[in-house]
């Protein structure tokens, strides 16, 4: 489907719902699978790229918490690798708990942020490495983290993955002002995140999005 007409609206506290319940129904559809298997283009086994999706919801929720901290840095939380190559967390979900509880751990992270962006103020400024954001910034974040990976996830465990393109036009609106409108949405915000091809558009092998607020400055 191509971008809906008029303005997509803002990313909310929903949309993270939404697209993490959404991602879970996925991942609980597919615990035969073999979760050890590649995830998609990446370095990275399905199980390990849920444990980082997880990760960055739980790590992003911490971000819009901090409060009294510094300013201009991560929550300092110890991140690890478990393999060299691996993705480095501080969420790890027990191996033994299967591919239940692997999707046990990314819901309670998605609720977390869930939360956070619903209940910090739109006042609010935090840290993140591509310029301080706001709440709406982060829950755009973490529906853009949810719906790459999931793609990357589902490509190696063999299940069907494609998200609403009212979702994927409102994250792209919000965080890829150069991204092309007009074309349809979920293979554009693939192209934006280096996944995939447009075309017309040159593929990218390098990507980055745009949290800072509008009014805030440059985007």
């Amino acid at each position: 489907m191509s971008a809906p007409h008029g303005s997509p609206g803002p990313v909310t506290a929903d949309d993270v719902r939404e697209a993490v319940r959404l991602a879970v129904a996925a991942l609980r559809g597919a615990e035969a699978a073999d979760w050890d298997a590649k995830a998609g283009s990446l370095e990275w086994s399905c199980r390990e790229t849920v444990e980082h999706l997880a990760d960055d919801l739980f790590a992003y929720a911490a971000q819009l918490g901090a409060r009294g901290g510094p300013s201009d840095t991560e929550v300092p939380f110890v991140w690890r690798a478990e393999r060299p190559g691996g993705p480095a967390n501080v969420v790890f979900a027990d191996r033994s708990a299967g591919p239940a509880g692997l999707a046990q751990v990314l819901e309670t992270c998605g609720a977390l942020l869930t939360a956070m962006v619903r209940t910090t103020p739109a006042s609010v400024r935090s840290h993140h490495v591509f310029g301080a954001s706001d709440p709406e910034g982060f829950a755009a974040m973490g529906v853009v983290e949810t719906l790459v990976h999931l793609h990357d996830v589902a490509e190696g465990l063999g299940v069907p993955w494609e998200p609403d393109a009212a979702l994927c036009d409102r994250v792209l609106v919000r965080l890829f002002p150069d991204a092309p409108t007009g074309t349809d949405r979920w293979p554009t915000l693939l192209w934006a995140t280096g996944r995939g091809e447009l075309p017309g558009h040159a593929s990218r092998t390098r990507w980055r999005w745009y949290g800072v607020p509008r009014g805030d400055g440059e985007r």
